[in-house]
């Protein structure tokens, strides 16, 4: 049984692991290690954290199709304990790249609610490609989410995702001004705040993040997805605190853990000295681009022994550097994240092997 947090609601938006002996390049139907998978998700339940499953960090959009998703989020289900926490992304990524039109995006939502619904898992709604696309202004996704969320049994999780996330969801709310695109959300939230359980920001932008925060109804939370200022973000203030769903509790899951206990303590120094550390390692693993972050969760995940190897869905073990892959080692080592670090160590040193580099040699 998992063991929650009374204090914050913590997610931990967990990626997939790829079958490595499958065809997973670029532009490749998805192969995912259904065991391995849903061994890490066991072993984020067993920590205390929520999953927010099918997500952009298990690569929707790069990577994983619409039918591996659908597969994810029943297996994931299936998995879930009654007590175990588990919000799953609802999109519009089965639709083909084309243009669309807006009754083709609700059907597509809608279609998406149905599978996550189906399977009794919590419902986290997703900005859509489609949607930036097509909409031609805030009237339209007042409408479109108004009436998505009119579908929603319980209570949903809307998702603004930033265009550092995606660039093709530049615009999202219908404007590129964000002050004007985050007016559009808080009235979106506001006419449905009965069923909106909270949101989660995605604009590595924390002055933005509280500012909207402070505006939102009685009742409705605030989960950050700034993956570079989320110690202060969780802290809160004298006005608040924002709750977690975020990519870097992924890879950070036993800290976060541990930080999060420290919050149910009333231990806020206890809470900074665990998680403000990490941060150098969050900003590396999420700096520009930052859509490829995955990369570095999943080379994270293999150098403490969560998985075998270090193969992608879509190839994306290849989008980072050698270079930039070092330094989140490096990181990652000074805060003590491995649990074998020689493991970890092995491991790296191979990796250097087969990219023409010297070993790291003994820590």
């Amino acid at each position: 049984m998992s063991r929650a947090f009374h204090s914050r609601v913590i997610y931990s938006a967990a990626h997939v692991v790829a079958d490595p002996l499958a065809d997973n390049g670029p532009g490749r139907p998805a192969a995912v290690d259904w065991d391995a998978t849903l061994q890490y998700r066991r072993h984020l339940w067993d920590l205390g954290l929520g999953v927010a499953d099918a997500m952009d960090t298990a690569q929707r959009g790069m990577g994983l199709d619409w039918e591996a998703t659908k597969e994810l989020i029943r297996r994931s289900a299936d998995t879930a304990g009654p007590d175990d926490r588990l919000a799953c992304g609802v999109g519009t990524d089965q639709l083909p790249a084309a243009p669309a039109a807006l009754d083709q995006i609700r059907a597509s939502y809608l279609d998406q609610l149905a599978i996550v619904e189906d399977a009794g898992a919590g419902t986290i709604l997703m900005c859509s490609r489609a949607m930036a696309a097509t909409a031609k202004g805030p009237d339209e996704y007042k409408a479109l989410y108004g009436e998505l969320l009119g579908e929603v049994s319980g209570k949903a999780i809307l998702h603004w995702l930033g265009p550092m996330f995606d660039p093709a969801l530049d615009g999202y709310w219908g404007s590129s001004d964000l002050d004007e695109a985050a007016d559009t959300f808080v009235e979106i939230i506001t006419e449905n705040a009965d069923k909106v359980d909270g949101i989660k920001m995605s604009l590595l932008d924390a002055d933005a993040e509280i500012a909207l925060r402070r505006r939102l109804p009685e009742g409705v939370r605030c989960y950050t997805g700034d993956d570079f200022n989320y110690p202060q973000l969780i802290a809160g203030d004298e006005q608040g605190h924002s709750d977690a769903l975020l990519g870097i509790f992924d890879p950070l899951a036993p800290l976060a853990a541990k930080a999060a206990k420290r919050l149910d303590e009333h231990d806020t120094d206890g809470f900074h000295a665990i998680l403000d550390p990490t941060v150098p390692l969050a900003r590396k693993v999420f700096e520009a681009p930052t859509f490829n972050y995955k990369t570095g969760v999943v080379f994270i995940a293999w150098l403490s022994g969560h998985q075998d190897h270090f193969k992608m869905v879509g190839g994306l073990e290849s989008a980072r550097s050698i270079t930039h892959l070092k330094a989140i080692y490096e990181l990652a080592a000074a805060i003590d994240l491995f649990p074998n670090p020689a493991v970890a160590e092995e491991r790296f040193d191979a990796l250097l092997k087969v990219a023409g580099q010297a070993p790291v040699g003994p820590r």
